[in-house]
């Protein structure tokens, strides 16, 4: 029977996932509400085993640092840093909470997979329908360059979507990969068409990529996969004449910033925050450093090797809030160290996620292994680490996905948890 935190738990994280859709702010609140709930359950119980863990270890010196970093004095961004560098351990709490405490039940685990299956054909149907009709079901229409935005008035499904679809997609074709392979590569190939017409390029690169580790990673898998990633080359081909908006983006334009990366708008951010680095390498400029500094003459340095832009940096054309890259947001926020320390703990989640994985691992673990490992690819443009568009629904799977491997991997092993392993509930 279910006590009062767990129901309160339970409640919170099924709805978690609709408010990262349609309201921001109350989904922090509930990150917060489960977070608070873990602690004081550990409290109770005296139960402090999960910092223990090596990615929690490593999870605490990287935020230890990166407020230390964003101290006023050290850092640049005065209390306003300080204060988000601190509401940062949330997000780490967070996974935790999920990993020991929220998902232990596989009931809970289950009906997560529900919820997060109809986000996942929710996004994607909006998008076929906003391509087919030229709106969304809430009247919205393409935006500005033709991409999609599925359910949303601004571009800001694809990420999401990418992540999502692996848990997903990977379990649905499960049950045809042994016989009636066609299904199961119409599956795939699905996700790969829906990602093409959204129109996005990091995106629908990153979900090609996750195929293909997991074909790596599923032998079974693998025919499908090439038989699918051939059929997305092909209606990205044709997707001249069925989506020009989407070709546009994911061929023509892709091809000119590839060719002169170095005075794209990616490029000047590098370049910018790499000049950040040389000037602050041991502690960056705190949290938001690259957002606070961005726009100061003295890091206005291009990372073109010709052109104009390689001498001003492109002046305010290479400012952003972010240097859309989670390794470089380390490196401004938190020096050399606060990048080695993210790296560290980037590497202890994705090998805590492979945990017990086993000669034939399950399609589900490998679908959550996939979208944590696409998430943090160090060669992406992406948005900020904590931003809650994208990296609310990243915390959300990851600790859905160590909850898998905690206990999922120790029912196959037939080794009950000890009590070191999870948080006792009386």
């Amino acid at each position: 029977m279910r006590n009062w935190p767990d129901r309160a738990g339970f409640a919170a994280v099924l709805l978690l996932p609709v408010f990262l859709m349609y309201g921001r702010a109350i989904a922090d609140m509930l990150i917060v509400c489960l977070d608070l709930l873990f602690l004081l359950q550990s409290a109770r119980t005296g139960a402090w085993s999960w910092l223990r863990a090596r990615w929690a270890m490593i999870a605490a010196a990287w935020w230890l640092w990166l407020v230390f970093c964003s101290l006023p004095g050290i850092g640049a961004g005065g209390i306003p840093s300080l204060l988000q560098a601190l509401a940062t351990v949330r997000f780490l709490i967070l996974v935790a909470a999920l990993e020991h405490q929220v998902l232990r039940l596989a009931e809970t685990r289950l009906w997560l997979s529900r919820v997060l299956v109809a986000c996942t054909l929710w996004i994607a149907a909006n998008g076929w329908l906003q391509f087919a009709t030229g709106h969304n079901i809430g009247g919205w229409p393409r935006w500005g360059d033709g991409e999609l935005t599925g359910p949303f008035e601004k571009p800001r499904a694809s990420a999401p979507l990418s992540r999502l679809i692996f848990p997903a997609l990977l379990p649905a074709m499960a049950p045809f990969l042994a016989r009636k392979r066609v299904i199961a590569a119409l599956l795939a190939f699905l996700a790969i068409a829906t990602m093409v017409l959204f129109g996005q390029r990091m995106p629908l690169l990153l979900t090609a990529f996750g195929l293909v580790v997991a074909s790596l990673m599923l032998r079974r898998l693998r025919p499908t996969v090439l038989i699918a990633l051939v059929a997305g080359a092909s209606l990205l081909a044709a997707s001249a004449v069925v989506s020009p908006p989407s070709f546009y983006r994911l061929v023509t334009k892709f091809s000119t910033q590839m060719e002169h990366w170095g005075e794209s708008p990616y490029g000047l951010l590098t370049g910018r925050a790499l000049e950040m680095a040389g000037q602050h390498p041991v502690t960056g400029r705190g949290f938001f450093g690259f957002r606070t500094g961005c726009n100061e003459p003295r890091y206005a340095r291009g990372f073109a090797w010709e052109g104009p832009r390689a001498v001003d940096g492109g002046g305010s054309d290479g400012c952003n809030i972010h240097p859309h890259n989670h390794y470089l947001e380390a490196l401004t926020d938190a020096g050399i160290p606060g990048l080695f320390l993210f790296s560290a703990m980037v590497l202890a989640w994705m090998a805590a996620l492979l945990r017990g994985m086993g000669a034939n691992p399950d399609p589900l673990r490998i679908g959550l292994f996939v979208a944590a490992l696409i998430q943090e690819w160090p060669i992406a443009s992406t948005s900020s680490f904590t931003a809650m568009d994208s990296g609310g629904w990243f915390f959300l799977l990851l600790g859905w996905g160590l909850a898998e491997a905690r206990y999922r991997a120790a029912s196959a092993n037939t080794s009950p948890i000890s009590p070191e392993q999870s948080i006792p509930i009386t």
